[in-house]
């Protein structure tokens, strides 16, 4: 009889704790996609894993970056347990974000804390290409950024620059090196990838560049 009272009482306290641990982790994502820093601190306090993933995967700093919460961005980098560069499931890590952002301080102290700059595959040097700030792809690239960095399709920087990102980009990666001859593995090269976006001039330029 005792055994079974010790039984119903460990699970009880079983289930208390998982419905602890279930709110703090609702807490906490809710509070990272509205920047409630206040929130995410005290949750760190209380010994919330700061590295913790949502059901997607997103970890809250890559979320934080995405979402403009960058109160609760600050909250987490100083973190001492804080891991910068853990990916999420398509592998992509909160530098990438940063950089995709346009956000150059933010890439600036993420590179400081340690985040990867040269890594296999996608790369931030890709994301910053993509983005809407041509001061983010100097930076990377004075940090030492591969400038022909290929994603698992080949791709480079200059093709993603050439489609999505600001036009300065694309110059700002030929005034720097960037090879406009060279082809994916689909055959397409980044005057292609600016034909694809409708941009006629850009490949107009990248198409005289790679004469």
């Amino acid at each position: 009889m005792m055994y079974y009272f010790r039984y119903i009482a460990y699970l009880f306290i079983s289930i208390a704790c998982f419905s602890v641990h279930a709110g703090a982790y609702e807490d906490f994502f809710r509070a990272v996609n509205v920047d409630n820093a206040r929130t995410v601190d005290q949750l760190l306090e209380r010994g919330f894993d700061p590295n913790s993933a949502d059901e997607k995967g997103q970890v809250g700093l890559y979320l934080a970056l995405r979402e403009g919460s960058l109160q609760v961005a600050e909250t987490l980098l100083k973190h001492p347990a804080l891991k910068v560069d853990v990916a999420n499931p398509t592998d992509e890590t909160p530098l990438m974000m940063a950089a995709l952002r346009g956000n150059l301080e933010w890439t600036r102290r993420l590179l400081d804390r340690g985040a990867q700059l040269n890594r296999k595959g996608w790369t931030p040097l890709h994301y910053a290409a993509s983005g809407p700030e041509p001061k983010v792809v100097s930076f990377l690239l004075d940090r030492g950024a591969e400038i022909e960095a290929r994603s698992p399709n080949g791709t480079t920087p200059l093709m993603m620059a050439a489609r999505y990102g600001a036009y300065d980009a694309a110059e700002r990666l030929l005034a720097r090196g960037a090879d406009p001859r060279l082809r994916n593995d689909l055959g397409l090269n980044a005057a292609d990838f600016a034909r694809q976006g409708d941009r006629e001039a850009l490949a107009a330029k990248l198409e005289q560049a790679a004469k």
